[in-house]
C-alpha cells in the first residue's frame, strides 16, 4: 500500500489518483475484518476506493483488498450496505449540526426565502419528493443541489413528519455535507435518478463538487 500523504489518494482498483472527498478509506481491524473508515481517522494504512458502488463490488469480490493488504482479508458481504448506511448517518448528523447552528432551514416556504435572498448557498432535497415540487421551488434559480435521503429521514432531523427542502447557509456544514452526499450519490446514484440530467460544479468558494438542477 502507497504512504498516505499529500492531497490525493489512489484508488486500490481503478488506480486513479483522486481528492479524499471523494473516496472512501478502509482499514483492518486487529482481526483483519475489513472495516469503512468513512471519517478517514483510524489507526493503520488505508485501503482507498473511488465512492463507486462498481468499484466497490469488484474490490469485493475479486481480491482487490487482500492484494492491497498482503493477506488475508475478512470481507463483509454487506459490505456495501455498510457504507451507504454509515455516510447517510454522517450525513444526518451534518444536518442536525447546521440545523442547531441556525444554519439550515426546512420547509417550502422558509428554505425559498433563503433562495431568494441568497443566503443559501445549498439545496438538500428529499430524493423521493416530487420532481414537479423541486422544479418549482427553484424556479429558475443556479444554486448546488443533492438528493441524499428520502423525505421521511429528512423529517425527522427536523421535527417533521417529513421535509422535501432544505436550504444550508455558507459555512463548513455545507461543504461537508455536499462532500458526504457526493459520496454517497456514487453508491446509490439518488442525486441523478432525482434531479434528472445534471452537471457537476462548484460553489462560490470553489469548494464545493455538487449537481445542479
Amino acid at each position: 500500500m502507497e504512504p498516505e500523504q499529500g492531497p490525493l489518494r489512489r484508488c486500490i482498483v481503478t488506480r486513479e489518483r483522486l481528492p479524499k472527498e471523494r473516496m472512501v478509506r478502509f482499514v483492518l481491524a486487529p482481526d483483519r475484518a475489513l472495516v469503512p473508515d468513512l471519517a478517514a481517522g483510524l489507526p493503520g494504512r488505508g485501503m482507498w476506493l473511488s465512492a463507486r458502488a462498481d468499484v466497490l463490488e469488484t474490490a469485493r469480490t475479486r481480491g482487490h483488498f487482500a492484494r492491497a493488504a498482503g493477506g488475508p482479508v475478512s470481507v463483509p458481504h454487506d459490505l456495501g450496505s455498510l457504507v451507504r448506511a454509515g455516510l447517510a448517518q454522517r450525513i444526518g448528523e451534518l444536518l442536525g449540526f447546521a440545523r442547531r447552528a441556525a444554519q439550515a432551514v426546512a420547509g417550502f416556504e422558509k428554505a425559498r426565502e433563503w433562495v431568494k435572498s441568497g443566503r443559501a448557498v445549498l439545496i438538500v432535497q428529499a430524493f423521493d419528493g416530487s420532481a414537479d415540487e423541486r422544479a418549482r421551488f427553484l424556479s429558475g434559480v443556479k444554486l448546488p443541489v443533492v438528493a441524499p435521503l428520502p423525505a421521511g429521514a429528512l423529517g425527522r432531523l427536523f421535527g417533521r413528519d417529513h421535509v422535501v427542502h432544505v436550504a444550508i447557509a455558507a459555512g463548513s456544514l455545507a461543504t461537508a455535507i455536499a462532500h458526504e452526499a457526493e459520496r454517497l450519490s456514487g453508491f446509490t446514484g439518488q442525486d441523478e435518478r432525482a434531479a434528472g440530467r445534471s452537471r457537476r460544479s462548484e460553489d462560490n468558494n470553489g469548494r464545493v463538487p455538487v449537481r445542479h438542477t
